[in-house]
This record gives C-alpha cells, structure tokens and sequence, in this order.
C-alpha cells in the first residue's frame, strides 16, 4: 500500500480551504511569467549559448510545465475544451525548448565522466571549464588510448543534434502554432476560464489525488534493489542489440513525472515554495516538506540525466568502424553512467524514506 507521507506535516483541516481563486492567482502568476520570459528571449536575440538566452528558455520552459501541469491536476474545474487543447500545446513548446540544453548538459557530463575514468584531458573540454586533472594509472591504458576519440565522436554527434535541436527551437519559436499558443497564455494571463462549480470548490481533493498517483507509483519501484549500492540487473540490456529505452528506467521516469505534478499542485494551494517567505507555522511545515521534494526531484533529475547520458554512450558504441579502443571507451563510459543511474535511485530511496519517517 502506497505510503501518504508527503501530505502536511500539520492539521490539514487548519485555516481556510484553498478555492479557486487560489488556483486562478496561481495561473495567472505562471502566465505572466511566461509572458515576461518570452520578451526577454526575444530580446536577447535567441542567439544560441549566451546567458541570457539560456536563462530565457529555462523560464520559459518553467512556465510552460506549470501551466501545463495544473491544468492536468485541476481539470475538472477548467473549461474542458480550452484545457484540453492547451496542454498537449503546451507540452510540445517545453520539450522543443527543452532539447538543446539537454544534448548540451548531456555532452558535458559525458565528457567529465571520460576525463575522470582515464585520467586524459586528450578530448575536448566541456563548455563549463576544464575538471581536475588526474594522472592515468598503467592499467588505463587502452581507455586513455580510446578517450580521445570517443570524446571526439560524443562531441561531433551531440553537438550536431544540439544544433538541430536549435534550429528547431528557433523554428518553433516561429510558427504559427507557438503563436495560437501565446495568444492563448496571454488571455490566461487576465481571465482564467474556470467552471461554474470551481467558485467554491475545495483545492485540496485534487491535490490529494496528485498525491495518491505519485505514491501508488513509487510503491510499484523496486526500493528494497535501489537500496542497494550496485544493482548488476541494471547492467544486463547494457550493449545488447536492442536500442528500446532500459526497460528498468520507465517506472521512474514516471515517478519523476508525477513528483513535478505533485509540487506544482502544493505550488497551487500553499504558494511556490522556491520564493515564499513562510510567516506561520502551516507555512513552516509546508516549506520543510517543500525542501524535501525538492531533494527526491534532484535525485530523480539526477536518473533522467545518468540514464539518457548512458544511451547516448551506447548508440555511440554502435557507429561503424570504429576502434576497439573507442568501442571499449564507450562501453566503460556506458557502465559508469548505468551505476550513476544506480546511485542516484539509491539517493531517491533515502530521500524518500527520510519524508516517511520524518512526517507524522
């Protein structure tokens, strides 16, 4: 049975109960700052890689998924037609935006993990600045010889889908679908069109629902494995022929998919948690649970980012005619980025057994 232990760690009855102007004053928040995000990337005249532009995008991205997301958790209060037509509208603007800066983290990452494995700096830096350099030792041998040009084939394979993904972004940002999308954030930003029942409609069953997915989901994870500091079933699917995700990696991506769901909708009720100054004691306790999901959202970014870095090493594995010290390279680099996606459901695991125990 799922354990409810991320509800408040005070009376849930105390004070008034949230209502739909709540959710209202949260959407409209959520579309101003999308607004005001989209004004500063164009500002900045999207060029690829600067700060300002990447700040931009992350926002906008932001936005996108909080709006997106409420509209999923407290549908039944929202005109059917206009919610159902904007979230999945809403889901392709954040994951076209979302891929450039993937490919660009997922590069990096993979270039400090072959750095770290061979002692070399005989590849190309990763764009945030050179790591601690170490001395190879007499047994890296052939994975310092492959090092270098596997970090080449990651760079020009990772760098050409980041430019893709750019110019695809740039298309998007374009057309006349993200346009129809603006407008209809912008009307969002003034009027929210809730139902006639929503004006005295208690938040909190909603978010208790949210809630209740994402534990029944994480009671289907297999926690006793996770708890575990190496778990070898991650590493059977490997090189294998079969290039379908890791089989052993959806449920969690689910789980972190559900997470998002459940913040944004504490987000509704009680405030964002990342900026509100907590004045009370409900306000308290619902900041301290507040850094505790934020901590299992880590981990759980922390999976994403090993996992998907770990099938990019792999498909690298596949290119034809490579040598084998670069294949062996990439297997390595393969095996490191799996036990990073062991460790960090393991950081997952303790995160959340810590929310269990730590909330009455």
């Amino acid at each position: 049975m799922a354990q409810r232990h991320l509800d408040p760690p005070t009376d849930p009855t105390a004070g008034p109960a949230p209502i739909a102007d709540a959710l209202a004053g949260y959407l409209r928040a959520q579309a101003t700052e999308f607004l005001r995000s989209l004004r500063q990337h164009r500002e900045t005249g999207a060029v690829s890689g600067s700060e300002d532009s990447v700040d931009a995008a992350r926002a906008l991205r932001r936005s996108a998924r909080r709006i997106s997301g409420t509209l999923h958790t407290f549908r039944p209060l929202l005109d059917a037609d206009w919610s159902e037509a904007m979230r999945p509208e809403l889901a392709w603007l954040s994951g076209t935006l979302a891929r450039e800066h993937a490919y660009a983290a997922r590069l990096e990452r993979l270039l400090l993990a072959l750095h770290r494995l061979s002692g070399s700096a005989a590849f190309p830096a990763p764009p945030a600045g050179p790591a601690p350099r170490a001395q190879a030792a007499p047994d890296r041998g052939n994975l310092t010889v492959g090092a270098a040009k596997a970090g080449a084939l990651l760079d020009r394979q990772l760098t050409l889908a980041r430019t893709r993904a750019h110019s695809a972004a740039l298309q998007a940002l374009g057309s006349s679908r993200f346009h129809a999308v603006a407008d209809s954030v912008a009307v969002l930003a003034s009027e929210v069109p809730l139902t006639p029942a929503a004006a005295t409609a208690d938040l909190r069953p909603f978010a208790a629902a949210a809630d209740e997915r994402l534990c029944d989901a994480v009671s289907a994870l297999p926690l006793v494995t996770a708890g575990h500091p190496y778990n070898a079933e991650a590493l059977i699917h490997g090189l294998s022929p079969d290039t379908a995700p890791h089989p052993q990696d959806a449920p969690w991506h689910q789980v972190r998919l559900l997470l998002r769901l459940h913040r944004y909708a504490r987000e509704a009720l009680y405030g964002h948690g990342d900026t509100a100054l907590p004045e009370r004691g409900r306000e308290l306790g619902e900041a301290r649970v507040g850094v505790r999901l934020r901590s299992a959202g880590q981990a759980l970014n922390r999976h994403r980012d090993a996992a998907e870095a770990a099938a990019a090493a792999s498909s690298a594995a596949r290119t034809p005619r490579i040598a084998p010290a670069t294949a062996y390279a990439l297997g390595v680099l393969h095996a490191d980025q799996r036990h990073e996606v062991e460790a960090a459901r393991f950081a997952f695991q303790q995160s959340w057994q810590k929310e269990a125990v730590g909330t009455p």
